[in-house]
């Protein structure tokens, strides 16, 4: 089915009211959610909100948290998130990033005490509306294998640099660090598809194309998929999100990362709180006249648009052009959702006791 971005916001919005969330944390929520649909991350929309149900029903979720700064430098913080909704969490964290920006440059926040925080994407363009650079990344349910390994020990994990531009929509890098985000898998999952070989091994290591393996102790491999193709840099990479997110902030890190699906049980022995974030902001007029800036970013992007392709029929795409392209016709479209995720909404809007979706 096709509906409207206000269609879709409005319903949001009131799932979240009606698990007790503020006005102002619902409405907050909502855009989060709705922007990675606008942009055609389909993956990290509305499809998530009966995750983020079951969990708030689970008491793995507060409504109404206090969260709170509990250790703090000019340039520097972390925040513990009072277990809050991390669509809420990380934005309030950005913001302290943004403020500490203004006044000194930079601005670097850690956060513990939190829980999925949607697109990272979201957080980045924060900064970016203040001609600041953005940086935006979490750890994650432990769904990935090291490389050599066939133990799930680390999430996805996403990391995103967000830099504004001139003429052009600001470049976002935008990415999960395994070969694959889990919300793909799913998408294969509703549609009855396989995956691409190189995204999963099975309990014993095996590549499979099968959406369902992660059911059945298999794990997401790396960014770079095996060693030969490079996945001891996509561990590092992941790593490096984990540390800054999680052992930085006192969150739980590793395999001791709670689950996003509320069937399976927190671990019993946490060695932190929640799950962790990282959030960063930078001045570009900390380093040079931001008008400069934008005009090199153009020059940066026009070139390398023009740059000669091996198909003449195929062009160099800029990180972030695909998912501003799908805003756009989205906005002037309405946003598609598949039969199951329509469903699914309609399902919660009868247990929330809301109006069901309308086009």
């Amino acid at each position: 089915m096709l509906i409207t971005e206000k269609a879709l916001r409005a319903f949001t919005k009131n799932i979240f009211l009606a698990m007790g969330c503020s006005p102002e944390h619902a409405t907050l929520a909502a855009d989060v959610l709705l922007l990675a649909d606008m942009r055609g991350i389909d993956s990290h929309g509305v499809a998530r909100l009966t995750g983020y149900v079951r969990l708030w029903e689970k008491q793995r979720i507060n409504a109404d948290p206090n969260i709170q700064i509990v250790h703090e430098t000019p340039t520097t913080a972390t925040i513990d998130g009072d277990g809050g909704l991390g669509l809420v969490v990380a934005p309030f964290a950005m913001k302290v990033a943004i403020e500490k920006a203004e006044k000194y440059g930079s601005g670097w926040i850690s956060v513990r005490n939190s829980n999925h925080f949607g697109i990272a994407g979201y957080h980045a363009l924060m900064a970016v509306e203040k001609n600041m650079i953005g940086f935006a990344m979490t750890n994650a349910s432990p769904l990935v294998a090291p490389t050599f390994s066939n133990e799930r020990m680390l999430g996805t994990n996403p990391m995103c640099y967000a830099f504004p531009a001139g003429k052009y929509p600001p470049l976002i890098v935008d990415m999960a660090t395994a070969a694959a985000a889990n919300g793909k898998l799913e998408i294969a999952q509703r549609l009855g598809k396989q995956v691409p070989e190189g995204w999963i091994q099975d309990k014993t290591g095996n590549y499979t194309t099968d959406p369902h393996a992660l059911k059945t102790g298999g794990s997401l491999l790396p960014l770079g998929s095996d060693r030969e193709h490079g996945s001891h840099k996509g561990f590092g990479l992941s790593a490096t999100v984990d540390i800054l997110s999680a052992v930085l902030s006192g969150a739980n890190y590793g395999p001791w990362v709670p689950p996003f699906v509320a069937f399976l049980e927190p671990p019993t022995d946490p060695v932190g709180k929640g799950i962790g974030h990282f959030l960063g902001a930078m001045r570009v007029d900390g380093f040079r006249p931001v008008g400069e800036f934008k005009v090199d970013m153009d020059n940066w992007i026009s070139r390398f648009k023009s740059a000669s392709t091996i198909d003449p029929k195929q062009k160099v795409v800029i990180p972030g052009e695909p998912e501003f392209e799908a805003q756009t016709n989205r906005q002037k479209n309405g946003i598609p959702l598949v039969d199951s995720v329509a469903n699914d909404l309609n399902e919660l809007a009868k247990k929330m006791k809301i109006a069901p979706l309308n086009h």
